[in-house]
């Protein structure tokens, strides 16, 4: 089928043109402007004044520059986004946004935006986000010393923040006590402990022996900060993690209980940890998976039938080398850490059981559980979040170093528009 092809009128038409080189690239004249009435669309939606628009043509030149240098480094490291994973990328950003991508397309087109447009805005945002984080991360060095510190500072600050609602028996002394009222108090103290530690309820037993101003409230101090407690108890509470009981501690008055009934503004993290065993054998071009499965039943029905050891059976034949020589053991750890297969068979497991053989990514396993704790994880995510603190920190702060550097290093010409 032949196309007419209408006449062409003279009329002038503005062609576009490269306005800076950019090393081994170009920004082109398009890309400036494109990129200038973008920051004007959402000034005004923000109600936000502008500079001149010699000092805006000056920004967006330069933002410009560095996303050209980002995506020539990147396309040196091979680094790309494919379309299902940008597509993946939009339907998460529609998710945050409580909305669907066809509402994001919706506003796209009310704001004069083309969806091919904004879909090659993310994948480069995703692309030179992974070139700065690939270049950035290699030049920051986080100490111990460092990540100590402001552990300090972040305790202090929760010590501020953190109360406790104390409750307190005083078993008291006598005026001018003598050794044998001090050693009859502490006895009657630790009776009290005793009954608390079977069970007995701490308001009724502080109503009936505690000599303290408390005593009619049950013992109930209230909610107290740690620097509004008095020094001992402070003491006393930060060395026991402020949990359960706490004494007998002796003062001038007698001897102190103290339960902490309550806390608030306290950060107590706890992870369930998980100690297992296992064998894992890998199929091969020698082994199928069916064989590799059914070596792992034999051995099972062995160990259960106590003729097999599962710990000689590891050393010789798993294919795990960080357990085998252990016998399996994997010692404690989040389960979370495993691969999906090898911690759903351990979801199922009650101490000391075996699973049926396993599959995952790595083989087949067997597996045993042999405990399950509860660990205070606080310390560790106190530590987890200083580090990751102190990484922002310093990511930010290098990030414009190596984007300096970047820049100053390159070859950039800038392209005056010609008159003519």
């Amino acid at each position: 089928m032949w196309l007419t092809v209408a006449p062409v009128t003279a009329q002038e038409v503005l062609l576009d043109r490269v306005a800076v080189i950019v090393d081994q690239g170009v920004v082109l004249e398009s890309e400036i402007q494109k990129l200038i009435a973008d920051v004007k669309r959402n000034a005004a939606q923000n109600n936000q004044s502008l500079p001149s628009e010699r000092a805006l043509r000056t920004q967006a030149i330069e933002r410009l520059i560095v996303t050209n240098l980002q995506m020539q480094m990147a396309e040196r490291m091979g680094l790309q986004v494919s379309d299902p994973q940008l597509d993946q990328t939009i339907a998460n950003i529609a998710a945050r946004q409580n909305v669907t991508v066809d509402d994001i397309r919706a506003q796209l087109d009310a704001d004069g935006i083309t969806y091919d447009d904004y879909r090659e805005s993310i994948r480069q945002e995703l692309i030179t986000g992974e070139v700065t984080r690939a270049n950035v991360r290699r030049r920051i060095y986080i100490t111990e010393q460092e990540v100590d510190a402001l552990i300090d500072i972040m305790d202090q600050q929760g010590a501020e923040q953190a109360e406790y609602r104390l409750g307190h028996i005083l078993i008291g002394f006598p005026p001018d006590p003598t050794d044998e009222d001090i050693a009859d108090a502490r006895g009657r103290a630790d009776r009290v402990i005793e009954l608390l530690n079977d069970g007995s309820d701490f308001a009724r037993i502080a109503i009936a022996s505690s000599s303290g101003s408390e005593a009619l409230e049950g013992g109930d101090m209230g909610w107290l900060n740690i620097n509004s407690m008095p020094t001992l108890f402070a003491e006393a509470v930060q060395e026991n993690d402020g949990e359960g009981l706490i004494g007998p501690i002796r003062s001038g008055a007698g001897f102190h209980i103290l339960k902490v009934m309550e806390t608030r503004g306290i950060e107590k993290v706890e992870i369930e940890e998980v100690n297992a065993r296992h064998i894992l054998i890998k199929p091969s071009i020698i082994l199928s998976d069916a064989k590799a499965e059914k070596m792992l039943v034999e051995f099972k029905e062995g160990v259960i039938a106590g003729e097999l050891d599962f710990a000689e059976l590891a050393k010789e034949h798993s294919e795990d080398p960080g357990s085998a020589l252990r016998g399996g053991d994997l010692g404690w750890a989040d389960p979370n850490n495993y691969v999906a297969a090898f911690r759903n068979a351990l979801a199922t497991l009650e101490p000391g059981e075996f699973s049926e053989p396993v599959r995952s990514e790595h083989g087949w396993h067997l597996v045993q559980l042999l405990d399950r704790r509860v660990d205070d994880a606080t310390d560790k995510r106190k530590e987890e979040r200083a580090s990751q603190l102190i990484f922002n920190r310093k990511f930010n702060e290098e990030t414009e170093n190596w984007i300096r550097e970047m820049r100053d290093s390159a070859f950039i010409e800038v392209l005056e528009p010609t008159n003519s």
